[in-house]
């Protein structure tokens, strides 16, 4: 029995730290204390302009924002505390064919999640909002349930609420030291004294990073500061019998316009000098803190505002807000657990806390009270940073993310900022021969490679880009003769002990591989969601070699050594940098990888999904026999320091053999025509039932974590991941992720991964859709780009459905 005063203690009594403590009341745990250094609302809350918006494209913030936007329109009468609740809808416009795209996109999501919009035309656009000059506009993203509310009156609200309920509030009190101690709860010191909790949450906005700093954990968030203004009185909204939208005017304005009562306020995230403050640390005294107006900064877009929006022109500046807000290196909030502490949780790193807030701390707080959410927050995890989230680096994409807050968020966005910052030793080799790289967890990972003449730059667009032209080659040349990709972007694990095959049988939903086999593992919460999919390669008796996403290298080590006992003998030892990856792919594979090693390749001296040490060039490699591809391969895991060698070794074995060098955009194209599943596929917030992988689950084995919920779930599963083929028609285009399913008008359905198969010609995805619809041949409709396309379940996949050519 814990002897700690609170359940849970949330530092910071801003919009996050207000409304987490109001839902951890919903969930009954009232023994929850929050405290304030000063006024609730008095960090960056207080200076919000307090929208909230249900234009988004992405499927998680689209069921937040849905959520929070209710919740406001609610809060007032729960509590009796004004929210000042206006639901004035909201415009966003396009101007070019990419913004029009990304419209529809995210019409695409939201009805999915069954929030109201549609896209207008400018004539509609004139009939809702009178005042705006739109020249040059092609259509706006009608959202009528937007809105906006006053800041700290929704503050007050949430804390008003979870006070009553039970829950706890000190203000003006701050918090001096958090402490660990011995039995796993924490001491809160602060100027009033001490408090325990069993649970610890950083909610403290801009002082996050310091607060973190009390227990070793660097926090990747930058504050930036952003300004909007509010008019005088304007003569013409005196007469309106309802308030204008909201207008999001990305191209021009850079930022967004509202009706503040009678006046105007104009919104502005420049596009170019952005200003970051309190990079070494926030003042403790800063409360209520705003800083001088920069006009010459957000000059040529206030210009842009008033040339839109005439009548504000005419009107002078009634005030300035220029505060700070966080900016993690991303864009994305930090919700989660933190990385190696245990029962110590982040709430911070967010932009837009009136909007995003009460949606993120519902599921937020789910996940803290039942272990588990329902809706994936993998995006926001903050495990999805590592070491090399350094402050230079952080520093870096804060300015650019705020750059890019009013850009068009296109389908994997290339952030260049701060890059490269973490190379495999074969990162020049590859530049050399023209990749184009991505960014995976800190790596520089070659996403396609631009034919020469091309500008070795990424192209981004909603639809086909004119880089399919080139990983079309790259796919020909795998499925046809033989491809080499540097795979080092991932997880990798040496587990060992005596006790490690017990450990791993008990930890995972799967049987482990005999000595020299390879074999897919799944990792699964208490509830049977899938935590992690790994494939682990088995050594000896006790030795595994443990390989993942990227992403997922401190998450997945943090759950691995939350699973052993105590007196347990393994040892978990993370070389993910340590080790390297070339993998070689395609049916001329053998042949070329037999003039380099004396080693049998045959299928009796090396199988398929086995595992072997040997040398290849003269270099010692563990080799597995495997490929995402789908095709013939084998993947070479070696020491980074030899990488260069061997990879000069395979290109000059494979001038004669026609081989290409391809990435990850060839590599999607061909798991998704092989049916091969990604992370994205297989969430913690569906189970191994849900997704498809019983294949994989030993339930036979005895038990493990999540083995009961998993069994019980199996009886009444919500949804079912399905293998898609969708026909665009006239649209060259191909779903993205996040887009709606639906059969008639009834939403069924939700898109995770997809993409164009380029061996077969054929569009295609993986969705989670209701059970019912989950058979093979069912016929669906899925929104691609804002229209409605006809879309079949597939019962095998489109290429080589029996795995012949990886068993050749």
């Amino acid at each position: 029995m814990s002897l700690a005063d609170y359940k849970a203690i949330i530092i910071g009594g801003g919009i996050m730290g207000t409304s987490l403590l109001y839902h951890l009341a919903s969930h009954a745990w009232t023994q929850t204390l929050l405290i304030e250094k000063g006024e609730l609302g008095s960090g960056s809350t207080w200076h919000a302009a307090g929208q909230i918006t249900h234009s988004t494209s992405s499927y998680g913030l689209a069921t937040m924002t849905k959520y929070g936007t209710r919740l406001y329109e609610s809060l007032e009468t729960e509590t009796g505390q004004s929210v000042s609740w206006h639901n004035s809808g909201s415009l966003r416009l396009a101007y070019d064919r990419d913004e029009l795209d990304w419209l529809h996109y995210t019409l695409s999501v939201g009805r999915g999640v069954g929030n109201r919009m549609e896209i207008v035309d400018p004539d509609r656009i004139r009939d809702l909002h009178p005042f705006y000059n739109l020249e040059g506009v092609l259509g706006a993203l009608h959202t009528p349930d937007d809105g906006h509310v006053d800041p700290a009156s929704a503050t007050s609200a949430f804390a008003l609420s979870a006070r009553a309920r039970g829950a706890a509030v000190r203000r003006n009190t701050r918090v001096t030291n958090t402490v660990r101690r011995d039995d796993g709860t924490w001491r809160v010191e602060t100027t009033q004294g001490d408090y325990t909790c069993e649970v610890l949450v950083n909610a403290a906005g801009t002082y996050a990073r310091q607060v973190g700093e009390w227990v070793g954990l660097k926090i990747p968030i930058i504050p930036m500061t952003h300004h909007y203004l509010v008019t005088e009185e304007v003569p013409e909204f005196a007469s309106l019998d309802k308030e204008l939208p909201v207008v999001r005017d990305d191209a021009r304005v850079s930022g967004y316009i509202r009706m503040e009562r009678t006046a105007g306020l104009i919104g502005i995230y420049e596009k170019a000098n952005p200003h970051s403050v309190w990079v070494d640390g926030t003042p403790w005294e800063a409360d209520h803190h705003l800083f001088s107006p920069d006009y010459d900064r957000i000059a040529p877009w206030l210009e842009a505002a008033f040339e839109r929006m005439p009548v504000l022109a005419e009107v002078g500046i009634q005030r300035v807000i220029h505060g700070a807000i966080t900016h993690p290196p991303d864009g994305n909030m930090l919700l989660g657990p933190a990385p190696g502490v245990s029962n110590y949780w982040y709430c911070n790193g967010v932009q837009v806390g009136i909007a995003w807030g009460p949606g993120a701390t519902k599921y937020l707080a789910d996940w803290i009270v039942n272990g588990a959410t329902t809706l994936n927050l993998r995006a926001f995890d903050p495990r999805r940073y590592g070491a090399f989230a350094t402050p230079e680096y952080n520093f870096a994409k804060a300015r650019e993310d705020y750059l890019l807050r009013h850009e068009i968020p296109f389908p994997g966005l290339n952030r260049t900022a701060g890059r490269p910052h973490k190379t495999s030793s074969i990162y020049d080799r590859m530049h050399e021969r023209r990749a184009v790289f991505e960014e995976v967890f800190g790596w520089e990972r070659p996403r396609w490679f631009a034919p020469d003449g091309w500008e070795q730059r990424d192209i981004h667009s909603f639809r086909r880009a004119e880089w399919h032209k080139a990983v079309s080659q790259e796919v020909e040349g795998v499925r046809n003769w033989v491809g080499l990709a540097d795979l080092t972007a991932f997880a990798k694990y040496e587990v060992t002990g005596k006790d490690a095959a017990s450990f791993l049988d008990r930890a995972t939903a799967s049987r482990m591989p005999s000595v020299g086999r390879v074999g897919l593992i799944y990792l699964l919460t208490d509830q049977g969601m899938v935590e992690a999919e790994l494939t682990a390669a088995r050594l000896a008796e006790n030795h595994f070699y443990l390989v993942g996403a990227a992403v997922g290298e401190v998450r997945f080590l943090d759950w691995l050594s939350s699973q052993r006992l105590p007196g347990e003998q393994v040892e978990l030892q993370n070389v993910s940098e340590e080790l390297g990856v070339i993998s070689i792919a395609g049916p001329v594979t053998r042949t070329l990888l037999s003039e380099l090693t004396e080693a049998g390749l045959d299928n009796e001296a090396f199988s398929w999904l086995s595992v072997r040490e040997i040398d290849v060039a003269g270099q010692a490699v563990r080799a597995m026999r495997l490929s995402f591809t789908g095709e013939l391969g084998w993947e070479l895991h070696l020491p980074m320091g030899r990488m260069p060698a061997l990879f000069d070794a395979l290109v000059g074995a494979g001038a004669s053999h026609d081989l290409v060098y391809f990435g990850s955009h060839a590599l999607n194209s061909m798991r998704m025509e092989v049916g091969y599943k990604v992370s994205a596929d297989m969430t913690n917030e569906v189970t191994a039932y849900e997704a498809g992988l019983m294949r994989f689950v030993d339930l036979d084995k005895g038990e493990f974590t999540g083995r009961s919920a998993l069994i019980e779930n199996m009886d009444s599963p919500r949804w079912k991941l399905v293998y898609l083929e969708v026909m665009p028609g006239d649209l060259d285009a191909d779903c993205a992720g996040g887009e709606g399913l639906f059969d008639g008008d009834r939403r069924v359905g939700v898109v995770t991964t997809a993409g164009f198969g380029f061996s077969t010609g054929k569009s295609l995805a993986w969705a989670y859709v209701e059970p019912d619809r989950s058979e093979p041949g069912t016929e669906l409709s899925v929104l691609l780009l804002g229209r409605p396309r006809h879309a079949r379940v597939l019962a095998e996949p489109v290429w080589d459905p029996r795995s012949e050519r990886p068993r050749s």
